[in-house]
């Protein structure tokens, strides 16, 4: 049984952590899923567990992304690829700021641009923008680039709701706090030291709980829509606020 009135979804990032259990998911509902990442070998595992479409690339090759749209209806668009770094702007590189602008702002712009079309002539259609917390918050230890691409999806978030009035096509923003995902391990070059220092004491978000979230968002009637869900773990809070003392200068 498919999802009234979708059939199709395109996922990116799907190699692992939310991507990958958001394929299951919307396998589990009937949909037909492309899984787009750049990691064939687990892309394939992936396609062997759950009977998705594999689509190894980066979603920063538009030719191959175009492919994909026009070759296929695709009713549900997942923009959940994403990278991060560690630092701050005052130590980041012009590798690090392209990188981070590539795939998490750019990336979801052009896909976004390339989905609409086919969407808008068949008057149905959803697309899901996977943010962070990071673009709602600022807090110490953060990535400034990392915050300002998300903070950027969350903007063009709203406005396509302003774009695409009139028309019975949804926009979904998912902006989830700390989940236990590869990222961190990435991040810091140690997957064992990552599990140790940021899950081992604490009860984080899983993949499967942000996909779940997006079930119920895309599952939700064509009357409701749910525009934005900010997924935190019941252990997490957010915001904070800092007052540095007087040097002995000043």
């Amino acid at each position: 049984m498919t999802i009234q009135p979708y059939s199709t979804a395109l996922v990116t990032g799907a190699s692992s952590g939310i991507g990958a259990a958001t394929v299951r998911r919307l396998r589990e509902l009937g949909l037909e899923v492309h899984a787009v990442a750049r990691d064939k070998e687990r892309l394939t595992k992936l396609a062997e567990e759950t009977g998705c479409i594999v689509q190894a690339a980066s979603v920063a090759d538009l030719d191959a992304m175009g492919a994909i749209f026009k070759n296929h209806e695709i009713d549900i668009l997942i923009n959940n690829a994403g990278q991060s770094r560690t630092g701050n702007i005052t130590n980041t590189t012009e590798e690090d700021i392209d990188g981070l602008v590539d795939i998490n702002l750019r990336a979801v712009l052009q896909l976004t641009r390339l989905a609409l079309p086919g969407m808008i002539a068949r008057d149905r259609g959803h697309i899901v923008n996977i943010t962070s917390i990071a673009g709602h918050y600022a807090f110490a230890g953060g990535n400034t680039v990392y915050h300002a691409t998300k903070a950027g999806v969350h903007s063009l978030s709203q406005q396509l709701r302003c774009d695409l009035f009139g028309k019975n096509i949804r926009v979904t923003e998912v902006s989830p706090a700390r989940v236990q995902t590869e990222v961190f391990g990435r991040l810091i070059g140690d997957m064992e030291e990552a599990q140790r220092r940021f899950f081992d004491e604490y009860d984080s978000l899983l993949p499967e709980d942000l996909a779940n979230s997006i079930a119920f968002a895309i599952s939700a009637p064509q009357r409701m829509n749910v525009s934005f869900m900010e997924v935190l773990p019941t252990m997490q809070v957010v915001g904070g606020l800092n007052f540095a003392k007087k040097t002995a200068k000043s």
